[in-house]
Order: C-alpha cells, then structure tokens, then sequence
C-alpha cells in the first residue's frame, strides 16, 4: 500500500496549532519510516476558515 502526507496549519489561529507545516512533515516522515510505509507524496496546506466560505491558500 501506498501513502500521501498531509500536513495542514491554520494561519488564523497560531497560538491554537502548536506544529508548524515543516514539523508536522518531520513526524509523519519519522512514523512512516518506522512503520515501514511507503510514502509516494505529501500535501500541504495553509489556510483559514474562520468563515464560511472564506478559504485562501
């Protein structure tokens, strides 16, 4: 089986999200290598959705 790490931070709220997008990336690297996974990409997103319908990138 294949995997894609995702990594998302909120740029709304940084007191609230205690890993950055670069750290998140580390922990995930880190427990895939552990457990053995194959990892083919990795997705990250920085946005806000404080309001509907209000998402940037």
């Amino acid at each position: 089986m294949k995997y894609i790490l995702y990594a998302r931070k909120s740029t709304e709220e940084d007191d609230r999200q205690v890993l950055s997008i670069e750290a998140q990336l580390v922990e995930l690297q880190e427990y895939a290598a552990k457990e053995k996974l194959e990892i083919v990409a990795s997705l990250c997103e920085a946005k806000t959705a404080k309001e509907p319908g209000k998402q940037t990138e």
